[in-house]
Formats: structure tokens, C-alpha cells, sequence
């Protein structure tokens, strides 16, 4: 019996320490705060063509991102992404010297200037995944593409994610 009476008093001081806190919400926004959301901030910002086929699938990938109703017409800001450098390193080598794995290092450079051409904010992004070099060599260039399109996902994602911290700072 004591012990849930400790264990309702405990929620409840949590609660009670947790709404003081100020943790607030990334993507949405408080009731009493009147300004645009970082979800519409994204929507009025206009991504730059990136060189080169991956480039191509980092872009629509950004854009399956931040345009949840088109691309902006007016847009307030402008994303630049530098050219993708590639890498692909061969990891553990068999002793007849045959690589069963490899990894890949996408590196690249998000710039996001106002409509002035001030630049906000400028940072390098990078992303690292690995895949299995296998017997076939489709099956091969099949999981190395697969790991090259998950990698650019997660440049997509970080890129998101840095916007995000930097609107939520403003």
C-alpha cells in the first residue's frame, strides 16, 4: 500500500520538475509562442542544384524533407550543398588479398545563405557507412549502391537536423 502511494507521489513530482524544465517541441510550436514553426521555415527554403548523380539523389532526398506542399515560390533562404567527395576505403583483406568489406565516406558542405546573400550558417556534414564485398559482382555493386543510398539519406538527415538546431536557436 505504502509503496504505491510512494511510487504516485514520485510520477508526480517528475511531472511536476519535467513541465518546468524547458524542454520544448523541435518541429511544432507552444501555444503562447506566435512565430513560424521550423516545419514552415523549411517549406521557404530553396535547395541549389548539387553536382553529380549522387548529388541528384541528396537533393531529392531534402526535398522529400521540406516540402510537404511544394516548392516555395518565394523562397527567404537558399541551400547550397558543395560537391559530395566520395571515398571508398577496402577493409579486411582476405589472405590472398581479397577485401570482404568496404566502407564509404560521403563528405560535403551545407550553406545556407538569406535572400540577401548573408550566409547564416555553414557547416561540413559527412556520413559513413560500410557494406560486404561478396562472390558475384552484381551482388557486389548492389550493396555498395544500397550502402552509397543510405549514406546520402543520412547526409539528408543531419543536414534537416543542423537547420533545425539552427532555427530553434533563433
Amino acid at each position: 500500500m505504502t509503496y504505491t502511494k510512494h511510487s504516485f507521489i514520485l510520477v508526480g513530482l517528475t511531472a511536476i520538475l519535467l513541465s518546468g524544465c524547458g524542454f520544448q517541441p523541435l518541429y511544432g510550436s507552444h501555444a503562447e509562442k506566435r512565430d513560424e514553426s521550423i516545419s514552415s521555415k523549411f517549406s521557404n527554403i530553396e535547395i541549389a542544384l548539387i553536382p553529380n548523380r549522387e548529388g541528384q539523389a541528396l537533393r531529392n532526398h531534402l526535398m522529400d524533407r521540406f516540402y510537404q506542399s511544394g516548392i516555395p515560390s518565394h523562397p527567404t533562404a537558399r541551400l547550397q550543398i558543395a560537391q559530395i567527395d566520395e571515398t571508398l576505403t577496402e577493409l579486411d583483406l582476405t589472405k590472398s588479398s581479397d577485401a570482404t568489406r568496404a566502407q564509404i565516406r560521403l563528405k560535403t558542405i551545407m550553406t545556407l545563405t538569406d535572400d540577401a546573400g548573408k550566409v547564416l550558417i555553414s557547416r561540413p556534414v559527412q556520413s559513413l557507412t560500410s557494406f560486404n564485398i561478396l562472390g558475384s559482382e552484381f551482388a557486389s555493386r548492389v550493396t555498395e549502391e544500397s550502402a552509397r543510398q543510405s549514406a546520402l539519406k543520412d547526409l539528408a538527415r543531419q543536414i534537416e537536423l543542423n537547420l533545425s538546431l539552427f532555427y530553434s536557436a533563433q
